[in-house]
């Protein structure tokens, strides 16, 4: 808050209720009496969950009366801390339920205001426990479920709780969750002191270079913390090595040359770093749920793959993700791995058929043979491309089918990793591995290219079998397509996070390369999210 304490802010608002709404009614007789429960019984009638809670207990109050006050403190404790974890400002503005509060002069106000504080106790406790947004509304790209917690339960268990504890359990427990909120005050803290200085004006720095622009660096990146104050004007190996812990913290080659693409990134001021962070606090909340002992997590924005068993990362590989377009970008969501195909055939999805393959048999017949692709009509039979008239074909109906099986040059490579789901997403080797060795990896249809896929293999059969490696070689050595099925399914998390903080405590920014993050962002403002510091 701007300038009381938050312990001033409740302790001021209470005080104030003595002489209104609680002390100068009653007490439980005026939480008994006619009027009272009539007003809460019709205040709570549209809303299912808060009429059966109220109704089963005989339209007692949770919050008003004496009983209630504890709970009541631990309320508004908790809605003056709600911009710390970027919720919307309004719905919780303190001075906004003092004058609601003040305002409550009868019994039957009294009643009112019971239902109004119970139905923004449970908008609290939806935005901080399980996120502001529907995920799954904002876009077709997107299918996480917030994980929405039944409404009658939580009144429920809130009820024959210690408020205090209850409310503080509310919002995720992870580290990567607490490291995110420090990292929004260290940058609110920034913007309230002026940001980070002036930008970098030149092209590119190197070692050895001097002058006002190493200077404008060097002081740039001691404000944002990658670098130790120091008066030097050269750009030595201390200010490298502060370049090469931005590259890697930024998903930069970190080769310590201050290029284009590094100065880019340490010229993006604190306000957008801190929507970045707004925006990672909310997906975390829609994740705000058990992943799995052991699960499997894809963070396309920073084009990796790692599985974990517990806390501990037992495999993680570079992968290729969707391109930028948004009818090839990898979705998120979550499912469940089942299988393994080994030797896999590709069966060319129909989108790929019409946009990819169609123009070149229309040039040249004989393209499918190039590259070893079956053609076979809606019977399953084998057809010759060259007796097609494939000018005769749009990109609308299609009757054909297009089969690439197992080989050196099968676009899945060797291994396939399923699960099932609706956008036909799943993880897969790949001949083409090249592409592993770039920073920015957008080139799938949509599918997630494993670099490592015989040590992903390994780490998934491991809990089931003595010699996975020599179960896949010997499977790899017959040619032959083969399911190997997961003892127990693993759980799978697709996720988009641009801003994060790993096991070492450091924040992670990454370039917004499917645009989401401008979308989510938009929503959040639109919610009433602010990004002014004086707010929280």
């Amino acid at each position: 808050m701007a300038d009381l304490t938050r312990r001033e802010v409740t302790g001021g608002l209470l005080a104030g209720l003595g002489s209104a709404a609680l002390l100068g009614l009653p007490g439980e007789a005026a939480a008994a009496s006619v009027a009272y429960r009539q007003a809460l019984a019709e205040a709570a009638l549209d809303d299912k969950a808060l009429a059966r809670f109220y109704r089963e207990r005989g339209y007692q109050g949770i919050w008003t009366g004496f009983s209630g006050r504890r709970r009541l403190r631990a309320l508004l404790a908790a809605f003056a801390e709600a911009p710390v974890h970027g919720l919307p400002v309004e719905p919780y503005r303190i001075d906004r339920w003092r004058r609601r509060i003040r305002a409550a002069r009868t019994e039957a106000d009294l009643g009112r205001l019971e239902a109004e504080l119970s139905r923004a106790f449970l908008a609290y406790v939806d935005d901080v426990q399980s996120g502001i947004l529907e995920p799954h509304k904002l876009s077709k790209t997107i299918d996480h479920r917030a994980p929405r917690r039944d409404h009658y339960k939580t009144l429920e268990a809130f009820r024959q709780s210690t408020p205090e504890a209850f409310i503080r359990l509310l919002p995720p427990r992870s580290p990567g969750y607490a490291g995110m909120l420090r990292q929004k005050r260290l940058l609110e803290e920034a913007i309230a002191s002026g940001g980070w200085g002036p930008a970098v004006r030149a092209r590119k720095l190197e070692p050895g270079d001097s002058g006002a622009e190493v200077v404008a660096l060097r002081n740039r990146l001691i404000r944002m913390g990658y670098l130790r104050r120091t008066a030097s004007t050269r750009y030595d190996r201390r200010l490298q090595a502060a370049v090469q812990r931005f590259q890697r913290l930024h998903g930069l080659a970190p080769d310590g040359v201050a290029g284009k693409g590094t100065i880019a990134a340490i010229n993006v001021g604190p306000e957008a770093r801190l929507r970045q962070a707004l925006i990672s606090l909310e997906r975390q909340r829609w994740l705000n749920y058990p992943l799995g002992k052991r699960h499997i997590f894809v963070n396309t924005a920073d084009f990796m793959a790692r599985l974990y068993d517990g806390d501990r990362v037992v495999w993680e590989s570079r992968v290729v993700v969707g391109q930028r377009r948004e009818e090839w970008q990898t979705a998120e969501f979550s499912d469940e791995m089942t299988h393994i195909i080994v030797n896999p055939s590709w069966y060319v999805p129909p989108s790929i058929m019409t946009k990819e393959y169609l123009p070149k048999l229309r040039n040249n017949p004989a393209a499918l043979a190039r590259e070893g692709i079956e053609l076979t009509d809606a019977t399953g039979r084998v057809i010759d491309p060259r007796a097609v008239d494939w000018s005769a074909y749009g990109g609308g109906e299609w009757p054909f089918s297009m089969r690439q099986p197992p080989g050196p040059g099968n676009a899945l490579g060797k291994l396939k990793f399923m699960f099932p789901n609706r956008f036909n997403i799943y993880m897969h080797d790949t001949p083409a591995k090249s592409l592993f060795a770039r920073q920015v990896r957008a080139y799938s249809h949509g599918c997630v290219r494993v670099h490592k896929p015989m040590e992903f293999a390994h780490a998934l059969l491991a809990p089931q079998m003595a010699d996975p490696d020599g179960y896949i070689r010997r499977l790899l050595a017959t040619g032959e397509e083969t399911r190997v099925d997961l003892a127990e399914p693993v759980p799978v998390h697709i996720v988009y996070l641009t801003a994060w903080i790993d096991d070492e405590g450091e924040a992670h920014f990454r370039d917004d390369i499917y645009g989401r993050d401008k979308l989510v962002w938009s929503a959040l403002e639109a919610a009433g999210v602010r990004t002014d510091p004086r707010l929280s």
